[in-house]
């Protein structure tokens, strides 16, 4: 670390060890730095920060040749000089909510008093005013007036910082394309809710199968855990969505093998459009009946009158286009049946006369 510190300063260092106690930082030094393992502690105790990490933090002061550091200035060691730097730097300060008082609440910086606005306190989850008194809280202070007679401060800016920072962490471990656990939260119409590392994520409806879903809460549950895939993210305005059908072997790929054209096959009616049926082949796998094919209905015919979701059809495959993921189908009825027949039966042999299957085998 090059030239004499201020107190106060923040600086960017690496983690070089990690004890019961105490976290050492690199500083580049014939001496570390030293910062307290418990201000990193959750309240089990655990850290979740290692050896190499990088860390943001402020100098405090050398204390018996030690190089002392901080992420936050402790409001019971706090005197007016550290508050003012603590403001002029942005430096995290710890304090004490004494009481609610009009428009906000009193808080105590050390031997100093400051106010912090009903606005300012929590973030995003909003509780009762009772619930803060008696907290000690980390602040920004916004505002220091009068030799420190006048201080504002802000927690709400320490939920933003570190909700700000989570997303940072995460946008860059969560990408697109990446497969992620995931336990889901809550069943909505449109799809549900999965949390993934304290984010909330979409899985919409029409993601969750390769057949069609009208009920989110048939393929998931509310705690259950799950694989998802990252389909797409816009962390500027904090929408992630994932995916399950994007896990599932794509059930076009052998398609034309599977449903060459003149394959009958029994399917049920999946949905119902104004130009015609589709109807389910297998999994994930649908056609299309042209109305043009269907019998005894016209171009204006309302389709959803006559046939019903779920009803079952005889269709025979006429064209498949695997790269489009498009099967055009018949119904295998008497009218297809008909136009076989007649096909032979309109036919001539080379002498002009009607086809005739049995003269033909005779002749030859």
């Amino acid at each position: 670390m090059q030239g004499r510190l201020e107190i106060g300063q923040q600086i960017e260092t690496e983690i070089v060890a990690v004890t019961d106690t105490t976290i050492f930082l690199d500083l580049n030094a014939k001496s570390e730095g030293v910062l307290d393992r418990a201000e990193l502690a959750d309240e089990n105790g655990e850290v979740s920060v290692k050896e190499g990490d990088k860390i943001k933090v402020y100098f405090t002061g050398e204390v018996h040749g030690e190089m002392r550091f901080t992420t936050k200035i402790s409001g019971g060691k706090a005197d007016l000089s550290m508050l003012e730097n603590a403001y002029q730097n942005h430096i995290p300060v710890e304090g004490h909510v004494e009481k609610e008082i009009k428009g906000g609440f009193e808080v105590k910086l050390g031997s100093s008093r400051a106010f912090c606005p009903y606005s300012q306190m929590g973030f995003k989850k909003k509780e009762e005013p009772s619930y803060y008194v008696g907290k000690h809280l980390s602040f920004i202070i916004t505002e220091f007036k009068n030799d420190g007679k006048d201080i504002l401060v802000s927690n709400r800016l320490i939920g933003e910082r570190e909700h700000e920072a989570g997303l940072e962490k995460l946008a860059g471990e969560i990408k697109e394309g990446s497969i992620v656990d995931a336990v889901v939260e809550s069943i909505e119409k449109f799809g549900a809710f999965v949390n993934i590392q304290g984010f909330r994520a979409l899985l919409p409806i029409s993601e969750m199968s390769l057949d069609r879903v009208s009920d989110a809460g048939e393929v998931v549950k509310a705690g259950e855990e799950i694989k998802v895939k990252v389909i797409h993210t816009d962390w500027k305005n904090e929408r992630v969505s994932v995916s399950l059908k994007a896990l599932m072997a794509d059930p076009w790929e052998n398609v034309e093998k599977k449903f060459s054209p003149g394959t009958k096959i029994d399917g049920e009616i999946s949905r119902i459009a104004d130009f015609g049926l589709f109807v389910n082949l297998d999994k994930g796998i649908d056609g299309l009946v042209h109305i043009s094919e269907l019998e005894d209905v016209s171009a204006n015919t309302n389709l959803r009158k006559v046939y019903k979701i779920g009803q079952k059809m005889s269709v025979v495959v006429e064209k498949v286009d695997a790269a489009q993921k498009r099967i055009s189908l018949v119904p295998a009825t008497s009218k297809e049946q008909d136009q076989t027949a007649q096909k032979y039966l309109s036919s001539q042999d080379d002498d002009g006369e009607t086809y005739n299957p049995f003269a033909a085998l005779l002749k030859k």
